[in-house]
């Protein structure tokens, strides 16, 4: 049998020094009386591997607004990215700290960040086929894990993701941010409460992806890695348009290819579904029935491959029905929560992840209700409360010095990403669709189980051996 050149469980901790999974030890934490909080020895160093349009606008900004963490450590494949982010990370310090500052260490392969030992936790900022191997060689590696959404590119990989941080213990955040905001929290809480009544229908609400992009073949780049960003997905010709812009830090194509995303599904509605199903109190199952409609590029119209316009319709074992809509003018982006005694609707509001993120409508009201009074009430001490959180990224450096549980933990992630493909897989076939959500296949159905993974490419792909 051909030998798989990815690195071993065995391997990996032989190469790194590090103990089997039982030994794995939390970042050691000084109690600030001895050396100060933000003393080096009390402080959570950071790797980010990945570092493109999402991490340089989103994920490490939100890390360099922490006092009591520091990013030592960038990662990527396209080393002009990589001096980038290298510059960035300095010359944030710098300001910040009021000295000149460039201890920063620069890596084209992940998995020499993680053999080094003075680096704590990982924030993940790749494509999404990218997710899956990262994190699980992150926390066999003993780090802790902050990934961009989606958790995975299918829901097969999913699973593997989801037991291997469960099997470390390590503390794993999902990068679904909408939960560290104020109105999606409230209306939660309202839901969960019965402010509306017995809740009986979601509408989700976001927008999808034009067809297009430029489908003419180009030599790679000198200062991209191209075979490894292609990673685990089948290889295909290079051109810009595939992957990411090399001037710049816009919106990339890659987003808009199915062989490395599920486009607007995975990567828009599934914040607003995150929120649904904590509303719904159904974060650790799935929906047992599933359909859809969605249009689809006709052949030669470009590279982006992705749905466009859809509708998906599932029902949940507490007999509540989702429907996912595009967003139109009198449907604005946001999820509608109807039940027996009102309606409560919430939203992003003007928030942007990205400058180049779609355009949102900034007027819109965050939260709004049947009956304003609705919006007033308060939880007392015996109702369903949640904690005011700090930013995303915040609470799972918090929950990585606690070690308690963070705001989207592994098996959430999994289930609302999972969620999402079920709906892909059901624009794929003209027919309803039955899922069990405990044993994770279709019912009498081979042909969608049949879409529940891929061929991973040699030698990009997970191995379940650890």
């Amino acid at each position: 049998m051909k030998k798989n050149h990815h690195i071993t469980r065995r391997g990996f901790l032989k190469t790194s020094a590090i103990g089997a999974v039982g030994a794995f030890i939390a970042p050691i934490v000084v109690p600030s009386s001895v050396f100060g909080a933000h003393a080096p020895s009390n402080r959570i160093n950071v790797g980010a591997i990945g570092c493109g349009r999402i991490s340089r606008d989103h994920d490490m900004p939100c890390i360099l607004k922490a006092d009591d963490a520091r990013i030592v450590a960038v990662c990527d494949l396209d080393t002009k990215r990589l001096a980038d982010a290298k510059k960035f990370v300095c010359e944030n310090y710098t300001q910040k700290l009021g000295t000149p500052y460039t201890d920063v260490l620069t890596y084209d392969n992940y998995l020499e960040l993680l053999e080094n030992k003075d680096i704590d936790v990982v924030v993940i900022s790749t494509p999404d086929h990218q997710h899956g191997k990262p994190t699980v060689d992150a926390v066999y590696a003993g780090k802790d894990v902050y990934l961009q959404k989606p958790l995975s590119l299918t829901i097969a990989e999913g699973r593997q993701i989801s037991s291997a941080v469960n099997s470390t213990g390590r503390i794993f955040q999902h990068g679904t941010q909408q939960r560290a905001m104020p109105q999606f929290r409230i209306a939660v809480e309202l839901i969960r409460n019965g402010r509306i009544g017995q809740l009986q229908t979601v509408e989700i609400r976001k927008g999808s992806d034009p067809a297009g992009g430029e489908t003419k073949e180009m030599p790679v780049p000198a200062n991209l890695n191209y075979d490894k960003w292609l990673g685990q997905t089948p290889w295909v010709y290079y051109t810009e348009e595939r992957v990411h812009p090399q001037n710049g830090y816009g919106r990339p194509g890659w987003l808009r290819c199915e062989q490395f995303g599920s486009g607007a599904i995975t990567g828009n509605v599934i914040h607003h579904l995150d929120i649904a199903h904590w509303a719904m109190d159904m974060e650790y199952t799935g929906p047992i029935e599933i359909s859809a409609q969605a249009e689809f590029p006709a052949p030669g119209s470009g590279l982006w491959n992705v749905h466009g316009k859809f509708r998906t319709e599932a029902r949940y074992p507490n007999g509540v029905r989702m429907t996912c809509v595009e967003v139109t003018a009198d449907k604005p982006d946001g999820l509608l929560f109807t039940g027996t005694e009102g309606w409560l609707f919430v939203a992003f509001g003007a928030y942007n992840v990205t400058a180049s993120d779609p355009a949102t409508v900034t007027s819109q009201k965050t939260l709004q209700a049947s009956d304003p009074k609705i919006l007033t009430w308060k939880p007392g001490a015996s109702d369903f409360q949640l904690e005011p959180t700090d930013e995303h990224h915040l609470n799972w450096l918090a929950c990585v010095r606690s070690r308690k549980q963070p705001l989207t933990n592994v098996e959430i992630a999994h289930r609302t990403t999972s969620a999402c493909l079920l709906q892909h897989i059901a624009m794929k076939l003209p027919r309803k669709l039955y899922w069990d959500p405990v044993r994770e296949h279709f019912k009498n159905d081979d042909e969608a189980n049949g879409l529940l993974s891929i061929v991973q490419r040699y030698p990009y792909n997970l191995i379940t051996n650890y």
